[in-house]
């Protein structure tokens, strides 16, 4: 009995048109040897990842430089979804860059794209593993601009200026803005590392943004009756109690 290969499903971002369509030129060359079909495409990282919610790619051909959200930090939130895809970044020379994917064995194809080296990287892709996390983490110099929720089997992106306080919960962190909570998994320590800049820990479970800081009480604990202090953060009525440990943050924050 004869096993039918599936197509497989490739989705292009790139914020300039012309880059897209000779990607798409390429990929119809590309079918005639290889089974394959074109699922969608965006010009930027958040049309990307609201399509790629509703709709499944095998691969994503990802340009890194584009205004917003750059490739790698949009590769760091489809890494959420149920079956992440396999990336194959796009560029033009940039030394950084390819230095770390060959680093990391990460598949990349450099501007003007040649026929040949697409099929390459196609052919590849059926075989090879999503890029984990953490390796994308190292590729990124700088902090996300968004933390990425994963919700009922689509992605909604968190702008990181939002985020009042991030709480470590069993293995969760609960993320918090004045509207609502969502939760991640990820490590509270790497969110520090990341973002130092806006937060500071106040508990060992808790980091607050540093400029939500709307002041701080002296409260009295319900069992011991000894006080302590908490944060008060901008439009928030919840108390966060900080540790004794991190009490120095009263006189350099008050």
């Amino acid at each position: 009995m004869n096993i039918v290969e599936l197509p497989l499903t490739v989705f292009i971002v790139d914020d300039e048109p012309p880059a897209r369509n000779r990607l798409k030129e390429l990929l119809t060359d590309c079918a005639e040897q290889l089974p394959l079909e074109i699922v969608g495409e965006a010009g930027n990282g958040h049309e990307a990842l609201d399509k790629l919610s509703g709709v499944h790619a095998d691969v994503v051909l990802m340009d890194i430089r584009m205004p917003q959200m750059d490739g790698i930090e949009l590769a760091q939130h489809l890494s959420k979804l149920p079956k992440p895809p396999v990336i194959v970044f796009t560029t033009a020379y940039d030394k950084y860059a390819i230095q770390a994917f060959e680093l990391h064995a990460i598949d990349y194809l450099l501007k003007p794209i040649r026929l040949g080296r697409l099929f390459d990287a196609l052919t590849h892709a059926r075989s090879a593993v999503p890029v984990r996390t953490e390796v994308l983490h190292e590729l990124l110099p700088e902090p996300r601009k968004n933390l990425s929720i994963h919700e009922r089997g689509r992605i909604y992106l968190v702008p990181i200026e939002k985020v009042l306080y991030l709480r470590a919960e069993l293995k969760y962190i609960t993320v918090r803005t004045v509207e609502r909570e969502y939760l991640i998994e990820e490590s509270l320590s790497a969110l520090e590392k990341e973002f130092a800049i806006r937060f500071i820990r106040i508990h060992r479970n808790c980091l607050v943004a540093k400029d939500e800081i709307e002041g701080f009480e002296k409260m009295a604990d319900d069992e011991s009756g000894e006080s302590h202090w908490a944060v008060k953060l901008k439009g928030l009525d919840e108390k966060l109690p900080i540790s004794r440990r991190q009490q120095f943050i009263v006189k350099e924050f008050g």
